[in-house]
């Protein structure tokens, strides 16, 4: 080859985009390009001759070297992107990628090497795994908020029903010695007393139940119903007949359409109108009266409560038969802990059925419970 031909390919070699080097079958450097030296801070001298490739590996690349890498050039003859990191002379590491073919030069067995620093490369799979990690370890802190959020919750709900069980006999004690005294000779004023008392038990007792119900709902298999074949008109009149005494002073009017006959569970449904009314008699125009309308139709049965009173605003309907929802931001004194409509809806979906709600200033807040019926033969 003449002369100018071969430094010209020297300089190709030397200034090549990579580190360059051949070693015979022992791993003893022969050739290594300006740039191998380079990055590695000897000089071809140094190199050449004098220190094998494996010896430019850390400890634990140069174990794998011998183990795997050689052992691959062997058998098929080259390796490529081998992650490796070799030591520059003053000690410091540099993550490389290797690639390397084993053949026959002159009758003897030669590897030859090129390596591409891989620092940027490194930092960003470092970047990667440090981000994945962290992200891990967030996906595991909330997992476990939301698991100690969960047991709190089911065990506030669990010392509900323990409380709410608890409280139901004094509470009916109560009630049952009022009704008693209520029978014997009592003044007007102790009349009146008695009168608060049943009222505020009433009121206790309603509450009591929609929390054993909350319970059952949230921590069992759902509110229980034992449908019969019952009068839906009177079921209704019955339970409105009721409330009139709960709330003196307000005007519930019943209303009937349709057939009478249904099947349902007939307690169930005197305590869904009853959360109803109780519903709207604190939400509604105090001066208006609350409408009871029960319908029987030949696929269904519906069960609506209208009022008067200012419209549920846009924001809460979504969630308003969630638990411990309001249908009003403000509160008082005549408004429940908000389980009533959750249990209006429990009560529904355990009769196969659905309960809606449109309120509007003009037309006033209906709520609406239907529930799907054989065909009356």
């Amino acid at each position: 080859m003449p002369a100018a031909i071969a430094s010209e390919a020297q300089d190709l070699l030397d200034q090549a985009p990579c580190g360059l080097a051949q070693t015979d079958a022992q791993g003893l450097l022969r050739r290594a390009n300006l740039v191998f030296c380079q990055w590695l801070g000897y000089t071809p001298g140094e190199l050449v001759g004098q220190r094998k490739f494996q010896d430019l590996l850390t400890t634990g690349c140069r174990i794998f070297h011998c183990t795997h890498s050689l052992p691959l050039l062997q058998l098929q003859g080259s390796v490529s992107e081998v992650r490796v990191q070799m030591l520059r002379k003053d000690g410091q590491q540099l993550p490389m990628l290797l690639n390397a073919r084993r053949h026959a030069q002159h009758g003897e067995v030669v590897d030859e090497f090129a390596v591409f620093v891989a620092q940027d490369r490194d930092r960003y799979e470092k970047e990667l795994v440090q981000a994945r990690t962290k992200l891990e370890a967030m996906v595991a802190h909330a997992n476990d908020l939301q698991a100690e959020a969960s047991d709190r919750a089911i065990f506030a709900e669990q010392m509900v029903g323990i409380v709410s069980h608890d409280l139901r006999n004094p509470i009916m004690a109560m009630l049952m010695s009022a009704e008693l005294l209520g029978k014997g000779g009592v003044t007007a004023d102790q009349s009146d007393v008695l009168d608060l008392i049943l009222r505020a038990g009433d009121r206790a007792s309603r509450l009591i139940a929609n929390l054993l119900d909350l319970t059952q709902a949230r921590l069992g298999s759902g509110l229980s119903v034992s449908p019969a074949s019952i009068d839906l008109h009177a079921t209704v009149a019955g339970a409105v007949q009721e409330l009139s005494q709960v709330y003196p002073g307000r005007v519930l009017r019943h209303v009937r359409q349709g057939a009478s006959r249904c099947t349902a569970d007939a307690d169930r449904l005197a305590q869904l109108v009853g959360n109803l009314v109780s519903n709207a008699m604190a939400y509604g125009e105090p001066g208006a009266p609350v409408v009871v309308t029960s319908t029987r139709e030949d696929a269904f049965f519906s069960l609506s409560v209208h009022n008067h009173g200012r419209p549920i605003p846009a924001g809460i309907v979504d969630g308003l038969f969630e638990p411990m929802v309001r249908g009003c931001e403000q509160v008082n004194a005549d408004r429940s802990v908000g389980l009533g409509l959750f249990i209006v809806s429990e009560i529904a979906k355990a009769h196969g059925g659905t309960v809606s709600v449109t309120s509007t200033l003009e037309g006033g807040t209906v709520f609406t419970v239907v529930i799907p019926q054989a065909p009356e033969a």
